[in-house]
């Protein structure tokens, strides 16, 4: 005889919670006390339960997947740490849930248009975007989709949307304070995109310590802190210091100081924006500001649970501390 399959009333019975409290943890809500749900998680592994999805899709038109739409070439997010610990916080925080992530790197206009005209209620109950820059018109079309939306980063310009953000200006007036405290006096700049809100608050911070005369820019890539940093020595050869407002920027700075025949940190110090964990392998280690990644997107998710399951979260704009963690290179 074929055992009946398990339903929602049998996981309550079993985790000793109400049928609600039950529904709420299958849906992702955010509002169930950490005991209940790892009580009604237990019941669910337990019985074998799986949700009759298409029954309960007719019905709530959910399609339990969300979207994280990243502008960014492939090549960048599987190289650089700070994607992957925004996708590994995202990741942790949807295995809680009966969520599917879908990824998308963005690049070009059309690329643009066809992951547009993917989100859309038929296809994600949501959306996540990372790296967005500021002429980027799709999170604006989310919005006005009234798609569930939460973005990495504060946006630049147009309509408040939540977000999650580093507390990027407060990094970069750290690093040029610590620069200055170790009595550099020619202390230069590589900035990232100005079209991007991180980019601009980090030179932002930077600028409030040092100064802003020497300040070259850069797309927050390994070859891009490369070339700027060679374009500041042609510029300032007795330069002693520089803040990277990225990881890999500073990987590139380095190397161009190595070439051009600088000690570090003897001649140039070099503080870098990360806290990648390349950076304890770099020669010498790199001093880098600390973005909590996976915490980031962590908070990402919760943002979006809260919204999907209709709760109200206290807040839609969070902004995590950031802090220098001194290394070698500085």
């Amino acid at each position: 005889m074929i055992e009946p399959r398990p339903t929602i009333e049998t996981v309550a019975a079993r985790a000793g919670v109400g049928r609600g409290t039950a529904s709420r943890v299958v849906n992702g809500s955010s509002q169930v006390s950490p005991a209940a749900r790892a009580a009604v998680l237990k019941a669910i592994d337990e019985l074998g339960y799986v949700p009759n999805r298409a029954a309960r899709n007719l019905v709530t038109r959910r399609t339990d997947c969300v979207a994280l739409v990243i502008s960014e070439p492939g090549e960048r997010l599987f190289t650089e740490p700070y994607f992957a610990g925004i996708v590994r916080g995202i990741s942790a925080a949807l295995a809680e849930t009966q969520l599917q992530l879908w990824l998308s790197m963005v690049q070009s206009p059309a690329e643009r248009d066809r992951v547009n005209r993917f989100l859309t209620r038929e296809h994600v109950d949501g959306v996540m975007m990372l790296s967005q820059h500021a002429d980027d018109p799709l999170p604006g079309k989310v919005l006005a989709s009234g798609l569930p939306l939460v973005l990495c980063g504060r946006p630049l310009a147009g309509p408040e949307m939540p977000f999650v953000d580093a507390d990027n200006a407060s990094g970069g007036r750290l690093a040029a304070q610590h620069l200055l405290d170790l009595g550099r006096r020619r202390i230069a700049s590589i900035a990232g995109p100005q079209d991007m809100s991180a980019g601009v608050a980090r030179l932002q911070g930077f600028r409030e310590i040092a100064g802003d005369d020497l300040i070259e820019y850069g797309d927050f890539s390994e070859e891009s802190g490369a070339r700027a940093m060679t374009a500041l020595l042609e510029r300032e050869p007795a330069l002693d210091a520089v803040f990277a407002a990225s990881d890999p920027m500073a990987f590139g700075a380095m190397r161009a100081l190595k070439a051009a025949g600088r000690r570090i940190p003897e001649d140039v110090a070099v503080i870098g924006f990360d806290g990648s964990p390349g950076g304890r392998h770099s020669d010498p280690p790199l001093t880098s500001v600390f973005q909590p990644a996976e915490e980031m997107g962590h908070e990402m998710t919760r943002l979006l649970l809260a919204q999907l399951a209709g709760d109200q979260p206290p807040e839609t704009q969070v902004i995590v501390d950031t802090r220098l963690e001194l290394r070698g290179s500085a």
